[in-house]
């Protein structure tokens, strides 16, 4: 069964940078991209378990800090040449308010 879990505020997100928060127990990385939209995934590169909050965002994918593994954030797929794939997560807004759904 999933939960809706409140991980912040929107002004808590800065615009192309990522943001680690605990939610239903799992540690996940959100984004909030030019777009206006958010991305949330699992904070932890397929490859290496890198960070994924700390990785540089472009457009929807973040770069892996530790090996430059480009993850797109809507499918959570590492692009080819390299393979792999991390768990994406519904985000919500509600009046300002941050929720993943876990």
């Amino acid at each position: 069964m999933s939960e809706k879990a409140l991980v912040g505020s929107i002004d808590e997100f800065p615009v192309q940078l990522g943001k680690e928060v605990t939610a239903g127990g799992r540690t996940l990385a959100v984004f909030r991209l030019t777009d206006g939209t958010f991305r949330a995934v699992t904070n932890a590169c397929p490859h290496k378990q890198g960070p994924l909050a700390a990785g540089m965002v472009s457009g929807h994918h973040v770069f892996c800090p530790l090996h430059d593994r480009k993850i797109n954030l809507d499918t959570g797929a590492v692009e080819a040449p390299d393979t792999g794939c991390t768990d994406t997560f519904d985000v919500v807004i509600q009046e300002n308010q941050v929720y993943v759904i876990v």
